[in-house]
Formats: C-alpha cells, structure tokens, sequence
C-alpha cells in the first residue's frame, strides 16, 4: 500500500507541474501549482519529514502561491497569444527532451540507485530537528531578507505596471 501511495503522490504530482506549464490562463496555472505543492508535501509526509512538509505548505502553498494569486488577479493578466517565432521555443522543447531521454536512459541502463546497509541509515526526525534548529536560529536573518526582498520586488512590479498602463492611457486620449 505504501508502493501504491508514493507512487500515486509522484503522478500526482507531475501531472500536476505539468498543468503549471501548459495551462494558458494564470489563474488556472496557480491553481495547478498550489496542487503540485500539496503532492511534494504528501511525498514528504510518505519519507517522514513533517516538518519539511509543513513548511512547504506554509510558505509556499500559503503564501507564495496565494500572493501570485492576488497579483495575477490585481494586474489582471491575460493569456496573450504568442508571438511568431517559432524557432527558439521549437529548438528548446527538442533540447529539453534530449536531455529528459538521456536522464531517463541513463537511469534504466545503469539501474536504480544503491540503497545503503539498514545501519547506516540515520533515524527518521533526527536529522529534521538539527535543520529546523538551524533554519529557526542561524538563518533567521537571512529568510526574512529573502521575504523582504521578494516583497519589494512584488511592490515594484506593481509600480511599474501600474505606469505602463496608465502612460498608455494617456497617449490615447
């Protein structure tokens, strides 16, 4: 059951970042998104790490993808068609799956990963609590730089957007 549950999570999972990348509509590609999060957590639900599961859903699924949300619906963003060039988008798919097939060929052709003695194995948490001491201590400061930093970079892609429009505006009247 555990095989079968792990297993469904990965699909889940990869079905659903594949909704992030094809869905045309922003609103629809968040959606997705929050859903790939909540199949990572699951997966680390399925592996014991708890506490790597709840930060996931606490910073990413809650946060981040909820203030994407309200940007997206703040700046009313639209799926615009894409312009004609061809080329490069049509090179970069056949690269990206050249190298999706050799990862994958080198996977099946050198066997699956060596899985070390039970002893060896460290026990599951332990590790988990050294890195929520760390991240909740040492690198207090530097995560709410990155948040401060991404919520100025949030600001200013507002500001911006916010002139363009309007400069718009004005040059039609």
């Amino acid at each position: 059951m555990s095989s079968f549950l792990s297993t469904f999570f990965a699909v889940f999972t990869v079905g659903c970042a594949l909704g992030v990348v094809l869905n045309r509509n922003a609103v629809n590609a968040a959606m997705c998104l929050l859903l790939s999060l909540i199949g990572v957590a699951a997966l680390f639900v399925r592996l014991d790490a708890y506490l790597l599961a709840f930060l996931l859903l606490l910073v990413y699924a809650g946060a981040v993808v909820t203030l994407f949300l309200f940007i997206v619906m703040l700046l009313d963003v639209q799926g615009l068609a894409q312009p004609g060039r061809r080329g490069p988008g049509v090179a970069g798919t056949v690269i990206a799956i050249a190298l999706l097939a050799g990862g994958i060929a080198t996977f099946v052709l050198k066997g699956r990963l060596a899985t070390p003695p039970p002893g060896a194995l460290a026990a599951p948490g332990a590790s988990l609590k050294l890195y929520a001491s760390e991240l909740f201590t040492v690198y207090l400061l530097p995560v709410q730089v990155v948040g401060f930093l991404l919520l100025v970079a949030m600001l200013g892609v507002i500001v911006l957007s916010k002139k363009d429009s309007a400069a718009g505006g004005r040059d039609g009247d």
